[in-house]
């Protein structure tokens, strides 16, 4: 079918080339040949791939081009914790439908090492949103200084154990650990964090198909899809190349067709790159790091950053705060994710999509 599309496309300017391809997303996006259910919007991603086909006389003059500027109007508000809300309450009718079929549910186990303060707000989160979804919980809570070994025999325990479908370990770990020997225990097949290295591999690769997409890219993907942003073509920047978040969304980015730069510590000039970003996702884990100067007029922002600050007046004892200053950004973004409220509640969701499509997978149901 591929071949057959790019054949077909050949001749076509690059305009109706971009149309074509999105109103291709949008069908498989709503089709049941796009996924395995209608639960999100994602297709998957080898039913994305196109050969690059250079036009030879390109004309962009009748391209949409962004708004030269925002005059006293405010983002849009994209509210992950609705789009959230949604998806989980179809996986939540999936499951019910799976424990009336065939008497199973799906199983997720967390290992938690130390007590982290923003670790152990993620990891009651996942617990609440199982229990509302129907998603049998495991967890398994490590001292801070346990060894490699103990984490690894906890993995080996889970990954026999068939009522576990999805296993994960909650990050960051201490750094005395080898995050590559620990994560190079996990079964592949219940990585529903898609921290595998052949998931990531396959991540990157045209023509392949990882079996989890991680949880916080996949989100930003999600949140962008139902926001009815074009991603392809348009130029996005990721802030941070983490192995969490920012590379796999650089690679989800491209599989998507946008054109993707990268920031880092080591970046010179940050900000003349960022304000190029039609897309502009920041995962680097400073609070307030992008400013006003920093957002192409009428850009989407994606702020993926959670950083605890301690506030007592909060119920815990602190609030979360982004990456981004949202009061500045709002004034110049087109849309912009809040936090708390944007992309935390999506990685949640996309967490339990993909320990319901492993339950799925395993348990051979369809």
């Amino acid at each position: 079918m591929r071949r057959m599309l790019t054949i077909t496309i050949a001749g076509l300017s690059w305009w109706k080339r971009s149309t074509l391809f999105r109103d291709m997303v949008r069908t498989l996006s709503t089709s049941k040949v796009g996924c395995s259910s209608q639960i999100i919007k994602s297709p998957r991603l080898v039913s994305l791939d196109l050969t690059d086909l250079w036009a030879s006389d390109p004309k962009h003059t009748n391209l949409p081009s962004t708004p030269a500027c925002f005059h006293g109007q405010t983002a849009r508000i994209i509210d992950g914790r609705t789009i959230a809300e949604n998806i989980r309450s179809g996986i939540a009718t999936e499951i019910r439908r799976m424990k009336d079929s065939i008497g199973k549910v799906p199983g997720l186990a967390v290992i938690l090492v130390g007590q982290r303060r923003d670790s152990l707000t993620y990891v009651r989160n996942k617990i609440i949103a199982c229990q509302e979804v129907g998603i049998k919980f495991v967890l398994k809570e490590l001292p801070d200084n346990c060894s490699e070994d103990a984490i690894c025999n906890a993995l080996r325990s889970f990954n026999q154990n068939p009522s576990v479908h999805g296993i994960l370990v909650q990050l960051p770990l201490p750094q005395h650990l080898d995050e590559e020997r620990i994560f190079n225990t996990l079964c592949l097949q219940k990585d529903v964090d898609g921290f595998h290295p052949l998931n990531i591999g396959n991540l990157a690769m045209q023509g392949r198909e990882p079996l989890f997409i991680p949880c916080t890219p996949k989100g930003c993907i999600e949140l962008l899809l139902r926001s009815e942003v074009e991603i392809m073509g348009k130029r996005a920047v990721v802030i941070g190349r983490s192995n969490i978040v920012g590379l796999p969304t650089s690679l989800l980015l491209q599989r998507y067709h946008a054109t993707v730069s990268i920031v880092h510590a080591f970046t010179e000039n940050p900000e003349r790159l960022t304000r190029e970003a039609d897309i502009l996702v920041a995962a680097a884990g400073v609070p307030n790091l992008v400013r006003r100067s920093w957002i192409k007029p009428g850009a989407v922002v994606i702020d993926v950053g959670t950083i605890p600050i301690e506030d007592r007046s909060c119920e815990h004892g602190y609030r979360l705060i982004g990456d981004v200053c949202f009061e500045e950004a709002v004034e110049v973004a087109s849309a912009i994710t809040p936090v708390p409220g944007g992309v935390g509640p999506m990685t949640v969701a996309m967490l339990l999509y993909n320990t319901l499509d492993s339950a799925k997978r395993a348990l051979n149901f369809v």
